[in-house]
């Protein structure tokens, strides 16, 4: 007679994708590279992980890899802190988990991993400010910036794609009741609402959207020093993405992305190009760098976008930690200049592929 499966073949991987943000950060801060890890298989264990790892409010502190063996002075220390109330939105968290865990629910029937999911689920509801948006941070007060209505790191974007999926009952949300269906229905709907009126106009004309809010005046605001008020190309684009998944858009919605995207074309650089040349290693606080960046001069390069933009004039800018405004990447820091993405490429796909597909879809 067989003996029992082992979990290797019992249970089917589950994508960690969304943990990209949270292993970068981690990996980025500690630097070690001797902790053994999980396998993409082993899902309770990392399930375990995630639930160790949550509040007792529901939510989740940022930047914990979840596919660490944690050792046992850690699972203490963790234990300890599920009172803090240090849950964070940011570097795309909480939903996250929220989704992983209810994948392991599907495949285990283990009702902790959904409870869990579901106290994540009540959480990010309970959270949301009355006007539909939600903050970086929603239970923190050490800075101002946590409690803004937060756009950057795919904050509402993404908060809002997982409850789009949780009220339409998308996979692997089918066991939710219909009454938290109805209330991620109504919290999409405030949500979709806010971050059209929160579109950045210059002359009356739609661009794109600044990284955060002020909770009450709605007006664009710094996030950290270097995080100046502005319009983000970065950060539009998934704004935009999230705007296209929506079925059957309205008017005001078409007009935010074919505004939006109109103004990213608009704001594409030309003539440079950011390259990588090699430094004596140097660890910072939150990263390690053996390289810097310059500007080399290329007229054949492709086009490239800058990450802030002015609010009234649409040019672009840069910052340094001391929040003194720059307009040269040679005068950042070489700490924020290697620790922070101010130039990418990051609309190319959206306007060159998911853009021109959308406008077909929807006859345009």
């Amino acid at each position: 007679m067989a003996g029992p499966l082992s979990e290797e073949s019992r249970y089917q991987p589950i994508s960690i994708d969304g943990f990209y943000d949270a292993i970068k950060h981690w990996d980025d801060r500690t630097g070690e590279n001797a902790v053994p890890h999980y396998q993409l298989h082993q899902i309770e264990k990392i399930a375990d992980n995630i639930l160790l790892y949550q509040r007792d409010s529901g939510g989740w502190p940022t930047n914990k890899h979840p596919l660490r063996v944690v050792s046992d002075e850690e699972r203490v220390v963790a234990l300890e802190n599920q009172n803090l109330a240090d849950a964070s939105f940011d570097n795309r968290n909480i939903y996250p988990q929220i989704q992983y865990l209810s994948e392991v629910y599907k495949q285990t029937d283990n009702v902790r991993y959904r409870d869990a999911a579901l106290k994540g689920l009540q959480y990010t509801l309970d959270r949301q400010y009355p006007n539909g948006g939600w903050a970086h941070s929603p239970d923190r007060r050490e800075r101002a910036y946590y409690r803004h209505i937060t756009i950057a790191d795919e904050v509402m974007p993404g908060i809002l794609g997982f409850l789009r999926k949780v009220a339409e009952s998308k996979p692997p949300f089918g066991y939710i009741d219909a009454e938290l269906r109805q209330r991620a229905a109504s919290a999409v709907a405030r949500g979709d609402a806010l971050l059209l009126r929160l579109q950045v106009r210059i002359d009356g004309k739609p661009t794109g959207w600044a990284g955060q809010y002020h909770e009450t005046s709605l007006e664009p605001v710094k996030g950290r020093a270097y995080e100046l008020p502005g319009i983000l190309a970065w950060e539009t684009v998934p704004v935009l993405e999230y705007l296209m998944s929506i079925p059957n858009p309205s008017a005001d919605v078409i007009a935010a992305v074919q505004g939006g995207s109109a103004w990213l074309e608009s704001a594409k650089l030309s003539g440079f190009r950011i390259a990588k040349v090699d430094t004596a290693g140097q660890r910072f606080d939150y990263h390690a760098a053996d390289y810097d960046l310059v500007v080399v001069e290329d007229e054949q390069a492709k086009p490239i976008w800058a990450r802030f933009y002015d609010l009234k004039s649409s040019e672009p800018f840069l910052a340094n930690r001391d929040g003194s405004k720059v307009y040269q990447l040679s005068a950042v820091d070489i700490e924020r200049r290697t620790g922070y993405s101010w130039y990418g490429y990051w609309p190319e796909r959206l306007l060159q592929e998911r853009y021109p597909v959308w406008k077909q879809d929807n006859g345009l």
